[in-house]
């Protein structure tokens, strides 16, 4: 009886034990996966507190991301295709930052050379730095979608959600409608990773709301180090509003979908592609 308890409490101690180290190494995935974003964090605590010649901070800023980036690639921590994606998310963001800033839904109130319509041209990096996370955590854990929904359900639901971010102001705000089809579109939809040779798998609506709610607490500390300025945080800074996780989520569907999209359409590319050399219609 002695034995058989000893057994048991020496199998569960193993599982703890296996389970923590599982659970150090994906977070040790998840911290490469975010060394953009780090770098990102770390330029804006440091520039803050260490004051730089010659340029403004938001001008310094954009240097170090614009190094960030060329180091990525040329290191091959970024492919080519990465960085097309990473790029085209950087557009996107600052079209949104443009527009937002003239509605006066928050501030960048430094001054700065690199400024377009009051928008510091580093802020885009910081939508980038989303999209560099997404396809940096994409090929460390070997991240599949399984049950992905149709291309002309999941192109239109993306342009309408990142649509909604400009329309609200003018229309009313369907944000809570937009997150209701992404739970029906997305309701049979998994994602599964791998972490040290162990698949495992969660619901994809969930990973929207957990990559979402980290973001929100990354917002906060880009925010006291002054990245930009919401409208209640001109005197001193006070945390973000909980409410904007919605928006935070909203965006990262957006994100994730471009990035499934194009991976997938990447992945079906190399398909076709080993199909024909193994056919013998490509040369070798």
């Amino acid at each position: 009886m002695n034995s058989t308890l000893q057994n048991d409490s020496s199998v569960s101690s193993n599982r703890v034990e296996n389970a923590f180290k599982q659970l150090v190494r994906f977070g040790w995935e998840q911290a490469l996966s975010c060394l953009f974003p780090v770098v990102i964090f770390t330029s804006l605590a440091l520039t803050q507190i260490i004051p730089l010649p010659l340029l403004p901070r938001y001008d310094w800023l954009l240097i170090i991301c614009l190094v960030m980036q060329w180091w990525m690639v040329r290191s091959g921590l970024e492919t080519r295709d990465e960085l097309k994606v990473i790029t085209l998310f950087h557009v996107i963001g600052l079209a949104l930052e443009i527009f937002k800033v003239h509605m006066g839904s928050w501030s960048y109130p430094e001054e700065g050379y690199f400024k377009v319509f009051g928008v510091p041209l580093y802020s885009g990096f910081m939508y980038a730095s989303v999209a560099s996370y997404l396809c940096q955590a994409w090929r460390r854990l070997k991240v599949q979608l399984i049950k992905w929904p149709p291309f002309w359900l999941v192109v239109p639901l993306a342009a309408a959600i990142y649509l909604n971010f400009f329309t609200h102001h003018y229309w009313i705000d369907v944000r809570w409608w937009l997150a209701g089809l992404v739970m029906i579109v997305f309701w049979q939809a998994w994602v599964t990773y791998e972490v040290n040779g162990f698949r495992y798998r969660m619901p994809l609506a969930l990973a929207f709301v957990l990559i979402g709610f980290f973001i929100w607490i990354a917002e906060n500390i880009a925010t006291f180090f002054g990245a930009w300025e919401y409208p209640n945080q001109t005197d001193a800074w006070s945390l973000v509003h909980l409410g904007k996780v919605s928006s935070w989520l909203l965006l990262v569907i957006v994100s994730f979908l471009i990035v499934a999209t194009l991976k997938r359409a990447k992945g079906n590319e190399m398909a076709i592609f080993n199909s024909r050399k193994k056919s013998g219609n490509i040369e070798q």
